[in-house]
């Protein structure tokens, strides 16, 4: 299955937090905080300033959250999209 975001959407590939603190102890995944970085996966046609491939910062509660083939994704008005980060 093929996600492709219409108009100004962007479709977000949710980056996965990491489950160990540097000192080894192991934080459960209900503890953690929701990230605000993902990696582009798919942009509507309307959005010119972003590319896919590429890691971005989007904004804490923004969004509608899908799941597909196992991983997490975002779809994402451009507007919520805060960065690009390199």
């Amino acid at each position: 299955m093929n996600i492709k975001p219409l108009g100004e959407r962007v479709l977000v590939k949710i980056e996965q937090l990491q489950e160990k603190t540097a000192s080894g102890i192991i934080i459960p995944q209900t503890a953690q905080e929701k990230t605000q970085i993902g990696l582009v996966a798919a942009v509507g046609s309307d959005v010119k300033s972003i590319k896919v491939g590429e890691k971005i910062m989007h904004d804490k509660y923004a969004g509608t959250s899908v799941k597909m083939d196992g991983d997490e994704y975002l779809i994402l008005n451009i507007k919520d999209v805060l960065a690009v980060i390199d």
